[in-house]
């Protein structure tokens, strides 16, 4: 086989290899231009290639991200919940959200695929994405990517409340959690830096009266101290102290 026709048989269709990659599989900066000039390549940007005439989308974009550990960037939030069912039944979405430590950076090539998807790519200090025992995997055929598991997902979703999530739809999706696992759910409310985000997600399971809400050790979680508003003109909640739509407190 030739060294060609290795590249492109071990080449994950729909996916983008980067130029540091390449050239650490044996495979020159010169000899990568002669495949582009020869029609096997194309150059997405100046620093990764992929398949000549073939369409990356971004899930094989972020394949790429993962599989070449650039940061921690995964499909959270609702997105996530909507890969895996949970949010089938609301407004259909049409961005992906991308979730990452702060000091993740993004490269230059993603920026430069043209995707049908809007892509938006958030740092948070939400959690720490280091531990990998946050993450669920969502099989694409030829790859694998990982997503946030549902719990992860939720967080990030309320962590989006409500300048870019609405409020009763992040509601209405928690209704449907009713399958938590609850020592996941235990561990995100430990970890998660948030405080407003942890005062809505043990608001709303308890509203909608999950019964792994039960389970939980609420005495080893930090709520903070004072008053968060998560909606202008609404009902204090005196057990969380949040400011939530005067519906759902009356």
């Amino acid at each position: 086989m030739t060294k060609i026709n290795q590249l492109i048989s071990h080449w994950p269709r729909g996916t983008v290899k980067t130029v540091k990659s390449l050239i650490k599989a044996g495979y020159s900066p010169e000899l990568l231009k002669v495949y582009s000039n020869s029609g096997w390549l194309e150059l997405v940007s100046k620093g990764a290639y992929k398949l000549k005439n073939d369409t990356v989308g971004w899930e094989g974009a972020v394949y790429t991200l993962q599989a070449r550990d650039i940061g921690n960037w995964h499909p959270g939030g609702k997105t996530a919940l909507t890969l895996k069912g949970y949010a089938h039944y609301l407004r259909k979405e049409e961005k992906v959200t991308l979730f990452a430590n702060r000091g993740d950076r993004m490269p230059k090539w993603f920026g430069e695929l043209k995707f049908t998807s809007k892509i938006e790519p958030l740092k948070t200090n939400l959690f720490d994405y280091d531990k990998s025992d946050l993450f669920s995997e969502y099989n694409l055929g030829e790859i694998n990517i990982k997503i946030s598991s549902p719990e992860l997902a939720l967080f990030e979703l309320l962590y989006l409340v409500p300048k870019v999530e609405s409020f009763s739809e992040a509601f209405l999706i928690f209704e449907g959690m009713s399958t938590l696992r609850v020592k996941k759910v235990q561990q995100l409310l430990q970890a998660c830096n948030s405080i407003k985000v942890k005062r809505i997600f043990m608001w709303m399971a308890e509203k909608h009266n999950h019964q792994w809400v039960k389970e939980l050790n609420t005495d080893k979680i930090d709520f903070g101290i004072g008053k968060r508003m998560i909606v202008k003109n609404g009902k204090l909640n005196k057990k969380f102290n949040i400011t939530v739509p005067k519906e759902y407190e009356e």
